[in-house]
């Protein structure tokens, strides 16, 4: 979930092919939320709404994509990754991932994953290769794990016989629990060999349960998803695998630039990072 572009740029007037403009998707409103201009009059409703259950949730957003930018250079500089594959990409921002991973290492490559045309739209931008390294997008949904490790795309892109970083960015509250989301993650995770990591960010009711049952009240009422779930439930995404300090913590509090946050749970998310033994 990511920013693009800026708040004084026009929105679309016609939506591409293949997008449902009559549905809020969560790519587009976390793009309206940090000034993007790739959403929608449902999507802005859908995102008001949601800040009237959450007044803060624009600067939740953008700490929950600041983590991502965090994880990504501990993984490439301290736990020497060079393979991303990131599901539930979102609308392309600057920095992106793999200009964060290739920065510190050109030969790093990242497969973006998106099941919403508009990031589909914009994949060009994703795929931008250096003379080392790689990036490829792959529009396929996280609910079919199996269609995203047999792509030819990912198979072309990533060698899965050396490790590779798993990051799910606030995308796992889409799944409800009847869609079984412990086994879609996991069925991703046994297909990467030992040394891989996974990275999650989850919105969580443990800080706010009044603010939070109100945005899901929002969000249900908008025909959108959003299970939030406690640090016990986020913590069962990572079974079996070592956590990497300091463990599942508040989004805010994993590894800061700077000075401890004065209130880590100012951003209603947890965050982890888990290396497969």
């Amino acid at each position: 979930m990511v920013i693009h572009g800026d708040s004084d740029t026009k929105v679309p007037s016609l939506p591409p092919s293949g997008v449902d403009d009559s549905v809020p998707h969560s790519a587009r409103v976390y793009d309206w939320w940090l000034g993007g201009k790739d959403n929608f009059a449902v999507d802005r409703a859908m995102g008001q709404a949601l800040i009237q259950a959450i007044p803060t949730l624009k600067t939740m957003a953008a700490e929950n994509r600041a983590f991502v930018h965090r994880v990504a250079r501990y993984l490439v500089a301290e736990a020497g990754v060079r393979q991303f594959l990131d599901i539930g990409t979102g609308i392309p921002t600057q920095p992106n991932l793999h200009e964060v991973a290739q920065e510190l290492a050109p030969e790093a490559r990242v497969v973006y994953v998106d099941n919403d045309p508009i990031v589909l739209a914009h994949a060009r931008a994703l795929m931008v290769s250096t003379e080392q390294g790689r990036s490829e997008y792959i529009h396929a949904d996280l609910r079919a794990p199996e269609t995203i490790l047999r792509d030819a795309r990912l198979v072309d892109t990533l060698d899965l016989s050396q490790p590779v970083a798993l990051t799910l960015i606030a995308v796992l509250m889409l799944l409800r629990d009847q869609d079984d989301p412990i086994g879609k993650v996991r069925a991703l995770m046994d297909a990467l060999p030992s040394g891989s990591y996974l990275a999650i960010t989850h919105p969580t009711q443990d800080f706010n349960p009044v603010q939070m049952q109100a945005a899901v009240a929002a969000a249900t009422q908008g025909n959108m998803t959003l299970v939030p779930r406690t640090r016990a439930e986020v913590e069962e995404f990572f079974a079996g695998w070592e956590l990497v300090e300091p463990g599942v913590v508040p989004v805010l509090a994993w590894r800061p630039d700077g000075a401890a946050p004065a209130d880590p749970e100012a951003a209603y998310y947890w965050s982890g990072l888990a290396r497969k033994p």
